[in-house]
């Protein structure tokens, strides 16, 4: 089992600086922050872009894995956003994983843009392109391709990727049409799960997505990455707590989980010290 944790952009760099070089030196497997133009409750306080963040986080560590949990459609075109993650992944000598998703059906990416929340068919089918041409864009020298949501005319990709022959794409998915985007484009997949009021029926529909899953062609081998804080407990609420939620999550075959660095005051509100005693059981952890 491999244990990541999520950065959220929100501070200065003064201070981001000290949490992702700790994230390395606490031996975390890879490290990832949001990519969001504004997020829930956070809409109104410090927010960063993730990609000069992650670029930022790359020349301050050297082994851990850098990503973005997840990207989407909702404010990004492949076009220029292949050039960002080309430069993303030379500048951090080939530590991507870049996470990509299909993006909420509103919330502040949409509205800041004055883009109408699409429905649930007509997101998987922007999702489909998205990701579709981020793969050629990223992989091949040229790439032309004509679609309804995205368009990509004699697009160049030199120098191309410091992974070969792409960056991992991490695809996020809970749904089987998105799940079969994750087998046909994805080096790993992962999911936050189907929501729930209590922990264990969380639990339950993890464990039902965790199947459908390993059903698909193409899913065997694949990485499988599970958000702890999706759940209605964070994870980091206890050592104890979080020990526990690894050894569920590898029981149901997934080969990587990912927490949340603790915040002050609400949404990922935790303590350090919890963090750190989680960091000392990393070796066991890596056991499952």
């Amino acid at each position: 089992m491999r244990v990541g944790v999520v950065i959220l952009p929100e501070y200065r760099w003064l201070l981001a600086e000290q949490r992702w070089r700790a994230a390395e030196s606490y031996g975390f497997d890879h490290a990832w922050t949001y990519d969001h133009v504004g997020w829930r409750s956070l809409v109104d306080g410090p927010w960063f872009d993730a990609v000069p963040t992650l670029t930022a986080a790359a020349t301050v560590t050297r082994r851990i894995k850098l990503g973005t949990l997840v990207a989407s459609p909702n404010f990004r075109h492949p076009v220029p956003f292949a050039r960002s993650l080309l430069a993303l992944d030379d500048i951090s000598n080939g530590r991507l994983l870049f996470g990509v998703g299909a993006g909420g059906l509103g919330g502040y990416d949409n509205q800041v843009m004055g883009g109408e929340p699409l429905p649930a068919r007509l997101r998987a089918d922007r999702f489909a392109e998205f990701v579709e041409q981020l793969d050629s864009l990223l992989t091949n020298e040229r790439t032309s391709i004509t679609g309804e949501y995205y368009t990509s005319v004699d697009a160049r990709s030199a120098p191309g990727c410091a992974q070969h022959p792409r960056a991992p794409f991490v695809v996020a998915a809970n749904g089987p049409r998105n799940m079969r985007i994750a087998t046909r484009f994805g080096q790993g997949w992962v999911t936050t799960g189907k929501g729930g009021e209590t922990i264990e029926d969380w639990w339950a529909g993890v464990a039902a997505l965790a199947k459908t899953f390993a059903a698909l062609p193409g899913a065997e081998g694949l990485d499988r990455y599970l958000s702890l804080d999706a759940a209605p407990v964070y994870s980091l609420s206890s050592a104890e707590y979080f020990r526990e939620a690894v050894d569920r999550a590898a029981h149901l075959g997934f080969t990587d989980v990912v927490t949340h660095w603790p915040r002050e005051e609400g949404v990922y509100a935790g303590q350090l010290s919890t963090l750190e005693a989680v960091v000392d059981d990393l070796p066991r952890l890596r056991e499952n």
